[in-house]
């Protein structure tokens, strides 16, 4: 029986994984201590297998899904990096998994120092005065930094209306920016795919609170007018809000602070080296300069001569937008591979995921289109548009690839892209790796021009086929 057999159907009356002693306190029936309330009314339905079986059925499903440890991910523009294994055992040490959040913090000042460690060294790697470590993820960090914005400006008496997104942004960040009570407007890119300050002028007067702009945009692009940009936002008194998701590219190399930014967020689950697929969790702690420090959320860590501990209310904070202080985890996960980096490894893990992701898009803009053309950073996107007369489209690729044994790239994102293919090989992958997946992106290219019905029915190989993607999206019960 093959592991996309449930658990259930393997089971066999009688058959047990492991045996007990026999009792030898006294029987207490659960009637006697629980309330009626609490009792279970039916047979409690578990599976009867052995423990061989358990583990193999587990062992089955797991390969079934495709991970960064199985083999390439090349998702763009979330950084699906390798995770050292070290990290792993670093934060399943007992000081810090076992940490209650609640422990007093003379009993928990290696767990405080972490939190403040690493934010330090955060606000060194995006010039920046101050950072909160709460937020929980990527979204959840560009609503904070929003939140900051907000009060930032309501403190001088004019909240302001409109939030500037560059068409080449993230789509979270309008989602954020209404989150937030402001009006999303999206400010068109240029035919270089990038944002220019001719195009930003006309947006920009007294109701504009900031621009949130994502640097490298997702065309894999540096926005080279960026301190124009922030000048121009901040002659209106305006704020400047970088989406830090694409850090990957600028670790070591550019500073945001240095280019005019007022608020970054940062993915620690993706910059940092802790994959977030499946789901979680993640981390996406907030930057800031120094005249927006006192509306970060609480709580905060401060270090004194004595030691680390939680720092004093502050009046202008927006509050708290997390339980305790965010997905501790992942936070020392990523100060585990900032050590071991050090600020020399860091500015080449930026140099490896450019010069990789130019080898790439080197070797695949002669098989597929390239709508803007020349050097990218850490990611580029490809299209599909020139296989669409041939009835494949963009969706088929990506089904495709999976027979090939590599995850999709992002598809149909950024939307300023037709049958966008948006790649992001990260530094962490081997030119031998990418070979292998630039050729079979090109062997799918020729399968298009010969057998595109092939193409257009994969995948092939995987244990789910074709699904009805808006279906699925709409009906979310899955059947037993």
């Amino acid at each position: 029986m093959g592991p996309g057999i449930t658990i259930f159907e393997k089971s066999v009356r009688g058959k047990r994984s492991c045996s007990l002693p026999a009792l030898d306190v006294p029987r207490v029936e659960a009637g006697d201590v629980l309330p009626e309330g609490a009792l279970r009314k039916g047979e409690l339905r578990l599976p009867e297998v052995s423990e061989s079986e358990i583990v193999r059925h587990f062992v089955g499903l797991s390969v079934l899904n495709h991970h960064v440890d199985k083999d390439f991910y090349p998702l763009g523009s979330c950084t699906m990096k390798y995770n050292p294994k070290v990290n792993e055992r670093v934060a399943a040490l007992d000081g810090f998994s076992q940490v209650h959040p609640l422990t007093d913090a003379a009993l928990a000042q290696g767990a405080l120092g972490v939190i403040y460690e690493l934010g330090r060294s955060l606000c060194e790697i995006t010039g920046m005065d101050d950072i909160t470590m709460a937020p929980a993820a990527g979204a959840h960090g560009e609503l904070t930094g929003m939140l900051v914005v907000r009060a930032y400006h309501a403190d001088r008496g004019q909240p302001r209306k409109k939030v500037l997104i560059p068409d080449s942004a993230h789509g979270t960040n309008p989602a954020s920016v209404r989150i937030a009570g402001y009006h999303a407007v999206e400010v068109k890119s240029g035919p270089d795919g990038r944002l220019s300050p001719e195009a930003l002028k006309p947006h920009l007067n007294a109701e504009v609170a900031a621009i949130m702009i994502t640097n490298p945009n997702t065309l894999g692009l540096f926005e080279s007018g960026i301190c124009q940009i922030s000048k121009m936002v901040h002659d209106v008194g305006g704020l400047v809000y970088m989406d830090g998701a694409n850090m990957n590219a600028l670790l070591g190399i550019s500073r945001p602070g240095d280019f005019g930014i007022d608020v970054v967020h940062l993915n620690l689950h993706k910059t940092f080296s802790t994959p977030h697929g499946g789901g979680g969790p993640g981390s996406g702690p907030v930057a800031v300069k120094t005249a927006l420090a006192p509306y970060l959320p609480l709580p905060l860590v401060e270090k004194h001569p004595g030691g680390y501990r939680w720092a004093a209310g502050r009046a202008k904070s927006i509050g708290r937008v997390h339980t305790f202080y965010g997905n501790f985890g992942v936070v020392v996960k990523a100060y585990c591979y900032l050590l071991m980096a050090g600020g020399e490894g860091l500015g080449k893990v930026a140099e490896s995921a450019i010069i990789n992701a130019n080898y790439l898009m080197a070797r695949l803009k002669t098989t597929y289109t390239l709508p803007y053309d020349g050097v990218c950073k850490h990611e580029f996107v490809l299209s599909g548009k020139d296989k669409v007369r041939a009835g494949v489209r963009t969706i088929d690729i990506a089904k495709r690839l999976m027979d090939y044994g590599f995850h999709p790239p992002t598809v149909y994102f950024p939307l300023i892209v037709e049958e966008a293919l948006m790649i992001e090989p990260t530094e962490t992958e081997s030119r031998e790796t990418l070979d292998r997946f630039a050729e079979a992106m090109e062997k799918i290219a020729a399968e298009i021009e010969h057998d595109p019905a092939l193409v257009q029915g994969a995948p092939y190989t995987t244990p789910v086929g074709r699904v009805d993607e808006g279906l699925a999206a709409r009906r979310l019960e899955v059947a037993e």
